[in-house]
């Protein structure tokens, strides 16, 4: 049985030294990289659900708006549509009942809610709470 000599067993040692190491940076090389895949696939998922998001939220609230603007000809409107303005912000329509009769005996803030969105938001309740408290005038400007 022949003996290996100190310089084989050196070689040996050294390339399987290397082998291991080549290893460990694949390992970890490729580690690193499914990690930053995987971050990628994740944020550019997560990019088009918050896509899809805001454009079903875009199309709820154009909805809505069209909605508002076509309430007066809707069946079931309590006022004549020719008594109603447009008005969009802070209240939809200010209603000027009787109008069209030539005879204004009433003037109405409508506030005209659809969907789910049924609660006022801040503007709309300070404004209803303007009107209810009776803090409303005439006022005229000369050009």
């Amino acid at each position: 049985m022949e003996s290996f000599s100190p310089q084989l067993i050196g070689i040996i040692a050294v390339f399987a030294l290397f082998c291991v190491l080549f290893l460990f940076i694949g390992l970890r090389l490729g580690t690193r990289y499914g990690r930053k895949r995987e971050a990628a696939e994740w944020e550019a998922h997560k990019l088009e659900d918050v896509v899809k998001a805001r454009l079903r939220q875009s199309r709820a609230v154009i909805g809505g708006l069209v909605s508002e603007q076509m309430a007066p000809l809707l069946p079931g409107f309590p006022f004549d549509p020719g008594d109603c303005r447009f008005v969009g912000k802070p209240v939809d329509f200010i209603v000027f009942k009787g109008m069209n009769g030539k005879d204004i005996g009433e003037v109405i803030f409508l506030e005209v809610k659809s969907g789910s969105g049924r609660n006022l938001n801040d503007q709309e309740r300070r404004l209803r709470e303007t009107v209810l408290a009776g803090r409303v005038r005439w006022a005229e400007f000369y050009i």
